[in-house]
């Protein structure tokens, strides 16, 4: 069977993120057959259609490993109820020029954490973008990791059981819609 192959990444730039974190874990956590990689956007400018014939090599490389995926793992903090700046413009450089997203038809499923919600309102945002990338949502499990700082050890582990076993379960619901 095909070794299945989800790229990941975050929307925060902070070195210390727990989102960060989320995704190391979920990198610890796919399931048999499938892996997860990291698509960097430290160095992705902000989006300028101006650029969209000439796209940067930044942009180059995440969008060349955004296409070459089976599927799609976001993980993202929540920034004044919604979807922080930087995560909405990475989405934005995936999906253009118009006609040419990576995203399109990509299962796509979303971890958050942060704040007494874990990150909530910023997955529902999200969704609403997933309808234009056409872009296929894993709905269930949700992973909300609310109050981090307790649920990570030093080391960036995720030492929460239920969280742990939650996203287990999303993972394999990911893996699954890329094998169907």
């Amino acid at each position: 069977m095909k070794e299945i192959i989800i790229a990941g990444f975050g929307g925060s730039l902070r070195k210390g993120s727990f989102n960060r974190m989320l995704l190391g874990a979920a990198s610890n956590l796919m399931p048999e057959g499938s892996r997860l990689e990291i698509a960097e956007i430290y160095d992705i400018p902000l989006f300028n259609q101006d650029l969209e014939e000439d796209i940067p090599a930044s942009v180059a490389e995440f969008k060349r490993k955004i296409s070459m995926a089976d599927g799609v793992l976001i993980s993202t903090p929540e920034y004044n109820y919604s979807v922080p700046g930087v995560l909405k413009n990475v989405i934005d450089w995936g999906s253009r020029p118009y006609g040419q997203s990576c995203f399109d038809g990509k299962p796509v499923a979303l971890v958050s954490s942060g704040g007494r919600l874990g990150g909530a309102r910023a997955q529902y945002s999200l969704r609403q973008s997933f309808v234009f990338l056409n872009m296929r949502p894993v709905n269930m499990p949700e992973v909300f990791i609310s109050s981090p700082a307790d649920k990570f050890d030093e080391k960036g582990n995720l030492k929460d059981d239920e969280a742990v076993k939650t996203m287990k379960a999303l993972l394999q619901q990911l893996v699954n819609a890329c094998r169907q």
